[in-house]
């Protein structure tokens, strides 16, 4: 599985980015991770293969909101009402479905993309 994250950028306080995640190979849970600087990486959103499934982290809900074309074969995070503290590198992260849902620990994610940086200013 090979995953490319695109679309961080700088915003202001309140303002919106959309990420993408194209992920070529199996057929899998796609999720999202951020990591601040001096932080743990942590969970955000994830999705299922078929896209009925979705879960957040508690501090995004409402604000996020994830989303995929099994077309194009690609992920989306719909990021809106952003907040200084979203500031972050966010990647995109792969692992096949099974019945442990969701997956919050990044320790069990198989695949990992590069990070694309979300700066959101004051």
């Amino acid at each position: 599985v090979q995953l490319q994250a695109s679309g961080g950028g700088l915003v202001q306080t309140g303002g919106s980015l959309r990420l993408s995640c194209a992920a070529s190979g199996r057929r899998t849970d796609i999720g999202w991770f951020r990591q601040a600087p001096g932080k743990e990486r942590e969970f955000v959103a994830e999705i299922n293969w078929t896209g009925d499934l979705t879960h957040y982290e508690d501090s995004v809900k409402g604000r996020f909101t994830i989303s995929r074309d099994n077309a194009q074969n690609t992920v989306y995070l719909q990021m809106n009402s952003l907040k200084p503290e979203d500031t972050a590198v966010y990647y995109c992260a792969a692992l096949p479905g099974d019945n442990n849902w969701p997956h919050t620990r990044k320790y069990i994610w198989n695949y990992w993309g590069q990070g694309t940086q979300v700066t959101v200013s004051s």
